[in-house]
């Protein structure tokens, strides 16, 4: 089986000392491209260099999270600009709006995303979206600008079935984690993943967050790595009663077409 991580933060600091092992375990288990997030200014840029180091097997976004919405400025915007005009950088984004930490203020958090949804529709290039407990105001903002902008992906989705057939109603596509193998809070996702069409459904580990509560043995760390994919690909399988490799065919072609990769 081919698989594709289309989320992995691998410019996060816990993969600074191992990332060419992380890298290794990936392939062994079918990894055939991940995309790399960008979730800063700074994170951003590195997920370029990361693309730039090992070609054609990772690629890049380029985007400020919410989070990260109180930092954007007009030198952000210049820097985003000038990183989405590079082959490697396939998405503009992490972007969206994030109201369950608050990190930023909203009045910030719609500003840079709106711009940053201004600069997928200057470079022709897919987006990278976030949403949690902000479903309304996303909406909204998306709204305006949707029939402006090319392929959307709201990524590691967790939110309700509603929620999840107001994006496909947009024609978006969804990016589903380990978040549907946790007992504790993901069981809603069990039955909402039979919705998704096939060509709009793509897989991603989100690493290093969200490691999946199916793993056996449960690994002694926390850290969760782009090698547990397989994994996100079980329970999303059995949740939509296909075998996994049917699901690793469609995701992965779709995730190609998506980014234009490989």
């Amino acid at each position: 089986m081919e698989l594709i991580d289309i989320g992995a933060n691998l410019t996060h600091e816990s993969f600074a000392r191992d990332l060419d092992t992380v890298l290794d375990h990936a392939r062994a288990v079918g990894i055939v491209s991940m995309v790399v997030t960008g979730a800063s200014a700074q994170g951003s840029t590195d997920a370029l260099a990361l693309a730039r180091r090992w070609p054609r097997f990772l690629y890049a976004t380029a985007g400020v999270h919410p989070h990260h919405a109180a930092d954007y400025t007009g030198e952000t915007d210049e820097l985003l600009a000038e990183l989405l005009t590079h082959p490697e950088v396939v998405a503009a984004g992490e972007c969206g709006l994030d109201y369950y930490r608050d990190l930023s203020p909203r009045e910030a958090q719609q500003f840079a995303f709106e711009r940053q949804l201004a600069l997928a529709i200057e470079s022709r290039k897919p987006v990278f979206l976030h949403q949690r407990d902000a479903h309304a105001d996303f909406m909204a903002i998306l709204r305006v600008h949707r029939d402006r902008l090319g392929p959307c992906v709201v990524h590691c989705f967790t939110g309700t079935r509603e929620e999840m057939h107001d994006y496909l109603d947009l024609d978006c596509h969804i990016g589903i984690t380990g978040w549907i193998a946790d007992e504790r809070r993901g069981l809603h996702l069990i039955e909402a993943v039979r919705d998704i069409p096939a060509d709009r459904l793509m897989i991603e580990t989100d690493a290093p967050y969200l490691i999946p509560r199916n793993i056996k043995p449960r690994p002694k760390t926390h850290r969760n790595e782009p090698r547990w994919l397989p994994y996100v690909l079980e329970a999303v399988a059995a949740a939509r009663g296909e075998s996994p490799e049917q699901l690793a065919a469609t995701s992965t072609a779709t995730a190609r077409g998506f980014f234009g990769i490989g």
